[in-house]
């Protein structure tokens, strides 16, 4: 992707010691029951399991035969059995069933249990309830921090969206500020602090806490990372809600990117078989069209396919000598090379297929007007359309929720004709997810006349029956731009381009929404760090609801490096997109910052609509 005005970018830390520290801490742990033992796994530990430590090393210490928690065992002759396991009630009754079962049938063996990456509370009581407590012993796994790629790190807790801004439930707050703590650490001293939102204020400010409590010895240390910003998830749900169209984007939409690694099914591959591909920096192809608006990927990819044909044809001019070099030193990479190209043309076109029988163009045009606050009854037919052919139930209520928070809620009318088509189309087993999305703010009606004002309500009351409700109307009407139309104008998240937004040379980070819409997390965290902090930004903060704090660490140097000033760790809590990865990356070229991502989890908008449908473990 060319772009005018590039500036020199730092490189990213090394990330790999957060691996080396999680493996060898699992080893330890698991040397602590010396012998052969069975290894019981939670089913959504194997990936993240898998890029830390392989089958063989696992074998090297002992672990006879793996299971994935849930299955019910073979008859086992180990007289010692090992959960690693997610901190949940479920789990823990599963565990004590087969205790229990082992009890019953007087078979005596050790059981341990290694919560990742913390254990709780809850989680003894029900052991204990289930009599069973006496028989385990528990270990924590600290395993806060997964490297994806050189530039993203995910805590792997896809949960901790669902339980904290749903269910209130604050219990992660402490492994997201013991991760802070390890990256401190191994990365800090952070010179300046930036966050908004109530989970980035509390995880903030626990891992201060936790800062004081250790003496750290930080002090006179290099920082390789300068700048931390924290965001929740609720302060901008619309980015999260809008369709992906830059290539990592859509893969993920389309092939669900799971811990860095994605399924290329028979569609994809051109045979019978499917293939996991770690989609990363290593990877050649991928690397440069990841953050592209996919638009421009085919071309690419034809290019690249020319390209590579070229390097193949050179052989044909060449002596026996040159041959040798040839395929000593260069046509292993250019296979492998052949082999990503073909697999990245099979995807983009199962993605353009799919794309296309989703009537993908006009859903676009859709979310552009919701986003742009035009033609919305036109959209709001979209939905309903949409609804009725049954498209997808994950689609048409992301549909509904972008309609929602854009007009800042639906009228009653609306929202009881959306809902009750909804569940008439799909089904009424959704009706819990329509109260789950109301709880969340996802998917709201407003009060008949809640935004009316003192003022408003006098100049009804002059007026006959009829023309008051016509003025009620109006005013509802007004009231329905919401925060985020206020939001947008403040910052400008609606670019105004005259003729054709250039795709292939963007102009700002609208690029990953096809010009349409800048999203509103980045540019918050670009204002911030122009500003470097939040003067000038206080309307906006209202807007947004506050809980916003800038802080400077005293204890770091007076003159950082100009690399570690350049680097910024962004968190998000609640979840990433690709979509903001890549539009800080941009941002990170444009300005000469370096981001590293720490997120939750990586999300889209089919995981955010899930995580509303299920039920509490």
């Amino acid at each position: 992707m060319a772009s005018a005005g590039r500036r020199d970018v730092p490189e990213p830390p090394d990330f790999g010691i957060l691996k080396r520290l999680a493996r060898d801490q699992l080893i330890y742990l698991l040397e602590q029951l010396p012998g052969k033992k069975d290894l019981f796994i939670e089913a959504d530990l194997m990936s993240p399991l898998d890029r830390i430590a392989n089958v063989s090393i696992l074998k090297q210490h002992e672990v006879d035969k793996l299971y994935k928690v849930d299955s019910r065992p073979a008859l086992s002759t180990n007289d010692q059995f090992c959960f690693l396991v997610r901190p949940r009630i479920r789990t823990m009754r599963y565990i004590a069933d087969i205790v229990n079962a082992d009890k019953m049938s007087g078979r005596s063996r050790k059981y341990k249990i290694i919560f990742s990456p913390q254990k709780f509370y809850a989680c003894e009581m029900v052991l204990e309830e289930e009599g069973v407590f006496g028989d385990v012993t528990c270990d924590e796994w600290s395993f806060y921090l997964l490297p994806l790629d050189e530039d993203i790190i995910s805590m792997e807790l896809p949960e901790f969206f669902r339980d904290y801004f749903l269910e209130g439930d604050h219990r992660w707050i402490n492994s997201i500020a013991r991760a802070l703590q390890l990256l401190n650490s191994l990365y800090g001293p952070f010179s300046k602090a930036y966050g908004i939102g109530r989970c980035a204020k509390m995880s903030y400010e626990l891992w201060r806490d936790l800062e004081e409590e250790s003496e750290g010895d930080n002090q006179g240390r290099k920082p390789e990372i300068g700048n931390i910003f924290l965001m929740d998830r609720d302060t901008d749900y619309v980015t999260a809600l809008c369709s992906q169209v830059v290539y990592e984007g859509l893969v993920d939409d389309t092939f669900r990117i799971k811990c860095g690694s994605v399924d290329f099914g028979p569609d994809v591959t051109s045979s019978d078989k499917s293939i996991k591909v770690l989609l990363n920096a290593q990877d050649k192809v991928f690397s440069q069209i990841r953050n592209e608006h996919f638009s421009s990927v085919f071309g690419f990819l034809s290019q690249k396919s020319r390209n590579l044909q070229a390097q193949y044809d050179r052989r044909r001019s060449m002596d026996i000598k040159q041959m040798k070099n040839f395929v000593s030193q260069e046509l292993k990479g250019l296979k492998q090379e052949h082999r990503l190209l073909s697999l990245h043309i099979g995807a983009c076109e199962s993605i353009m297929k799919k794309k296309t029988k989703q009537d993908f163009q006009e859903m676009i045009k859709a979310e552009h007007s919701l986003l742009e606050g035009f033609d919305i009854r036109e959209s709001t037919s979209f939905i309903e359309e949409h609804i009725d052919r049954q498209v997808s139930p994950v689609e048409s209520l992301r549909l509904m929720c972008l309609l929602s928070i854009t007009e800042n809620g639906l009228n009653a009318k609306d929202y009881r004709s959306l809902k009750t088509q909804y569940l008439q189309s799909y089904g009424p087993e959704h009706l819990l997810t329509f109260h789950n999305l109301k709880r969340i703010g996802l998917l709201t009606e407003q009060s008949a006349g809640e935004t009316l004002t003192a003022v408003e309500s006098k100049v009804s009351r002059l007026v006959t029956d009829r023309a008051a409700g016509k003025i009620t109307d109006a005013f509802n009407s007004l009231a329905r731009k919401s925060n985020f139309r206020a939001i947008s104008k403040k910052l400008g998240l609606i670019p105004r381009v005259d003729g054709e937004y250039d795709l292939k040379m963007p102009r700002d980070m609208a690029y990953v929404f096809s010009g349409a819409y800048v999203p509103l997390s980045c540019k918050i965290i670009e204002q911030v760090l122009e500003r470097r902090g939040w003067m000038g930004l206080e309307e906006v903060l209202r807007l947004l609801n506050g809980n916003e704090f800038s802080v400077s660490d005293s204890t770091v140097e007076d003159n950082p490096s100009w690399e570690s000033q350049h680097i910024v760790l962004a968190v998000f809590l609640g979840g990433c997109t690709f979509s903001e990865i890549a539009a800080l990356r941009f941002l990170g070229k444009e300005r000469g910052f370096k981001f590293i991502f720490l997120t939750t989890a990586i999300t889209n908008s089919a995981r955010m609509m899930e995580a509303m449908t299920e039920t509490k473990a």
